[in-house]
């Protein structure tokens, strides 16, 4: 009898799943309603649990370009869309549907839409990345109309290069098979091809019934109209069979899956995308596949539902605030991999989608501040995250550049005081991060942890990053990645255009730098703080006795009197002078003593009004700049990564906007924190995508896209409506 029930169960599913089920949760303030032009994140991963580090495919969602179907676009990899003829109306671009897609729920792996490619004909489409490998588009079709209707839906895998070669057609599992090559080559970095990335593909492009016709072409789009469209002057213009060819390199494949629906009736059509590695087993990715064909979806969506239940749901001035605080969290919850390789620990990469080779290197401490934003939605992961640097920490206390996977990678880089190779960190925001993410959490022994490896940390850094002993700090030898700011900075690059060698061109560990000491401060205040939490009022004195000494020494020797203005000073001297440069180019570090809680109250107000807001230097359309904007070396053009002579990034606004709340420029930061949701909203209704760094200035940008630590906005935007 058992038996009988869970047959009929399942059975009554996989009708559920096919047959009309619609998509809806109860948490309405999960409800988007994004149409084309609002400022929405559409790039979609597979959740955590179902991912892993090579041969991961996520997708870009098309829901704007007007010359196309509704189409979901892997790296390097491809589309695949759907393509209606309703009543011998072929409708191929979303310029010809009669009502355009609107957004209901995003999340990191899935989406729900509603839209009628044809009047009476309301489509809801799922769309879900179920792991690394597959993906699920699942149409709902209804007609609402009372006349009877004839479809026929032609779901496309479109290639578009020349490596596209179709083994067979499959028909056990109703499948095309495919395979495909795919280069290493990237435009910001390629990919390690020391790493098992795979550059060959097999794929598998099924649908959830047994299809009417299926074939494989040479061209696009507008190739494949002309061949689906019916031709009323040809002798068989009732003829839609596709040509089921097999064995060849072609362009693109398509399946067809041809019904009527009576006036009021509903039908489910889903096809199904898996990608793998060529040397992986075929029959696992088609087991995979045939299982989304009944898989129940509205159940996935609900698990998305609870994970999204304890973000704080503010009460927004408008919906385009709401759209991209969602977007926020999908960003960096779409960035987390599983354990694997050498940590036992959750991670993050910069972006899943696009993939680029030091985008996909590992964590880095100033990318994990996005943290601060993911603890609000799932604070063991963030924390988890964080776990990946205590757990490969250096018995001497050195947390390095990256940490993941690969372990700790220390990048050793020659020393001139040392006369030895020297390990590189990061900027450390370490203990900032994780007593920020204990405030959420509450977990006290995630504090524990975090303290004994912060302690340790800051006492590296105390003996490696001030070798000569004054009390303030220099980065070290391989400083023009260390520091972060890397490419056009005014104070630590040399030539305008970096055209000379590292060495040559990076002088910050000639300096006693500013932004580094202010972040040092940052770390005592904040184990300080996290000693006091523990009852550790020893530390906890101890760190702040520290943190006020080395306020004082950065007040006594980087405050300039004549210009108003914090900055980095020559390490022999003191001054403001490095042989014949002059360092007091005011960039952006000059108001992180207002985050670190350094500056005098006095001294705030100086730079606050006289640098900050003057619309002149600092306060432009876009944000805060990193450089003077009537600096000689000012740029608001966003041409590339990794600029610091004026692109907007939201990390060190974030920290501006903390400290103008140090300070009780509450104003102020409401203003900036618009300034920064502006930004990020006119991208996203522009192209749905975040960016590496903005325009200070502009609407037109080129930048490493869907960066991880742009997540950041949801934390300002938390701040922005605090109690």
């Amino acid at each position: 009898m058992k038996r009988v029930l869970s047959l009929f169960l399942s059975v009554m599913v996989s009708w559920l799943c096919l047959n009309g089920q619609e998509m809806h949760i109860s948490d309405d303030y999960l409800l988007l309603n994004a149409g084309q032009d609002d400022p929405l994140y559409t790039t979609y991963t597979a959740r955590m649990s179902r991912s892993r580090l090579y041969g991961d495919k996520g997708y870009k969602m098309y829901y704007k370009s007007q010359s196309h179907p509704l189409r979901y676009s892997s790296d390097m990899a491809g589309s695949s869309y759907n393509v209606f003829v309703i009543n011998s109306v072929a409708i191929k671009s979303l310029s010809e549907y009669y009502l355009k897609p609107v957004i209901k729920y995003s999340f990191p792996d899935m989406a729900v839409m509603e839209y009628e490619p044809y009047k009476d004909v309301h489509v809801e489409e799922t769309f879900l990345v179920y792991s690394s490998k597959c993906s699920v588009v699942n149409m709902l079709i209804t007609n609402k109309g009372r006349e009877k209707i004839k479809i026929s839906t032609y779901p496309v895998y479109e290639l578009a290069n020349d490596s596209l070669f179709v083994e067979r057609f499959d028909s056990s599992s109703n499948s095309y098979i495919t395979t495909r090559h795919e280069t290493l080559k990237r435009l910001y970095s390629n990919l390690y091809a020391t790493e098992p990335y795979p550059v060959n593909w097999r794929e598998v492009f099924t649908i959830s019934s047994k299809p009417n016709t299926y074939g494989a072409y040479s061209g696009n789009i507008d190739d494949f109209y002309l061949k689906i469209k019916t031709d009323h002057y040809a002798e068989d213009k009732y003829n839609d069979s596709l040509n089921c060819q097999v064995s060849s390199f072609v362009d693109y494949i398509s399946l067809q899956a041809k019904f009527e629906l009576e006036p009021g009736e509903s039908k489910s059509v889903r096809y199904i995308r898996g990608a793998q590695g060529i040397n992986e087993n075929t029959d696992d990715l088609i087991e995979e596949c045939n299982k989304l064909k009944t898989i129940d979806l509205l159940l996935l969506l609900k698990e998305n539902e609870s994970l999204y239940a304890n973000i704080p749901h503010i009460d927004f001035d408008n919906k385009e605030e709401k759209q991209v605080y969602i977007s926020a969290f999908n960003l960096v919850r779409g960035s987390m991999l599983p354990p694997s390789g050498k940590t036992l620990h959750n991670f993050y990469v910069f972006s899943r989608h696009p993939l680029w080779g030091w985008g996909h290197g590992h964590q880095v401490l100033h990318e994990s501040l996005s943290m601060m934003a993911y603890v609000y939605l799932d604070p063991v992961s963030a924390q988890e995250s964080q776990r990946v640097y205590i757990e490969q920490q250096r018995d001497d206390g050195l947390i390095a550049y990256r940490h993941g996977p690969r372990g700790l990678q220390d990048y050793p880089h020659y020393s001139k005081v040392l006369k030895r190779d020297m390990s590189t960190t990061s900027a450390p925001f370490y203990s900032w991060i994780n007593l920020e993410l204990f405030k959420v959490s509450k977990d006290i022994d995630f504090l524990t942890e975090a303290y004994s490896s912060g302690v340790k940390y800051t006492n590296w850094l105390i003996e490696n990053r001030d070798l000569d002993n004054d009390g303030t700090f220099e980065w070290g030898p391989y400083g023009i990645i260390e520091n972060v700011r890397d490419w056009y900075n005014a104070v630590f690059q040399v030539s305008g255009e970096r055209y000379l060698d590292i060495d040559k061109e990076d002088i910050s560990d000639e300096l006693e730098c500013l932004d580094l000491s202010a972040m040092m401060v940052k770390e005592m205040r904040s184990l300080s703080e996290m000693a006091a939490m523990l009852g550790n009022k020893k530390d906890a004195k101890k760190w702040n006795k520290k943190a006020n000494e080395l306020s004082g020494l950065i007040n006594e020797r980087m405050w300039d009197d004549e210009t108003g203005f914090y900055y980095s000073i020559n390490k022999g001297d003191h001054s403001f002078k490095f042989m014949s440069r002059d360092l007091r180019r005011p960039e952006i570090i000059g108001f992180l003593p207002l985050w670190a809680n350094i500056a005098t109250e006095e001294r705030a107000e100086m730079i606050i009004k006289n640098y900050l807001l003057d619309p002149e230097k600092f306060w432009r359309r876009y944000g805060v700049p990193t450089l003077a904007a009537d600096d000689e070396w000012y740029s608001a053009d966003v041409d590339y990564c990794c600029k610091w002579n004026g692109p907007v990034w939201l990390l060190w606004n974030y920290m501006v906007y903390e400290g103008l709340l140090n300070y009780g420029y509450t104003r102020e930061a409401d203003m900036l924190a618009d300034k920064l949701m502006l930004a990020v909203s006119v991208q996203l209704s522009k192209n749905h995508n975040f960016w590496e760094s903005y325009s200070p200035d502009k609407d037109v940008l080129n930048s490493p896209s869907n960066y991880i630590w742009d997540a950041i906005i949801a934390r300002i935007l938390i701040e922005k409506y605090r109690p």
